[in-house]
């Protein structure tokens, strides 16, 4: 059994595609998945699977939620490993006096190139910064994610990806809960 994260990208933002979170939980239990667990209404899911591929595993989340709620939602799905390189390669943890309100990471659907910060075209963006590293961007803003054109769709139109991007409390919070979620499901099957 392997748990997965999905991240479903513009479920429950300004009233666009609602979907209650118990009402998820219960269509991802309906086809399978196993110690489903959400975290805030922004679409975090655990689920643990039998299938160990991740896209796999996405793509199922993705037409089951076309089908029960008829929203077309993007999913990027992650794993333990993925949240625990956030904190050890983003290079704007070393900066001092870092304002972790303004750091963010997008998670993408594919391993990005080497040469891909190229394909962002930066310029256009700054003074906001960003660093990639396989399949997540580490981005810093100037002054907020609200007041910026470097958001999912610029990432997604620049580089031709799937993307959903959570702030750093959130990937905090998440890898906390991947541990707390790893530790039951090892107590529940010994």
């Amino acid at each position: 059994m392997t748990t997965h994260l999905a991240l479903l990208r513009g479920i429950n933002v300004s009233g666009h595609n609602m979907i209650k979170m118990e009402a998820l939980k219960t269509t991802l239990e309906a086809i399978g998945f196993q110690n489903v667990q959400t975290y805030i209404q922004s679409g975090n899911v655990f689920v643990d699977s039998e299938d160990e591929n991740a896209a796999s595993v996405g793509f199922k989340i993705k037409q089951e939620i076309f089908k029960a709620f008829g929203h077309e939602v993007p999913v990027v799905v992650i794993g333990k490993a993925d949240l625990e390189t956030c904190f050890k390669n983003n290079p704007f943890l070393k900066e001092n006096d870092l304002d972790l309100k303004k750091l963010y990471v997008a998670f993408v659907s594919t391993t990005l190139r080497n040469d891909s910060m190229n394909d962002l075209k930066m310029s256009q963006v700054k003074p906001d910064e960003a660093s990639i590293d396989a399949n997540k961007i580490y981005i810093k803003y100037a002054v907020g994610a609200g007041k910026t054109r470097f958001d999912q769709k610029y990432i997604e139109k620049k580089l031709n990806v799937t993307a959903t991007i959570r702030n750093w409390n959130t990937v905090t919070q998440l890898l906390k809960l991947f541990e707390a979620n790893l530790l039951t499901s090892i107590e529940v099957e010994d």
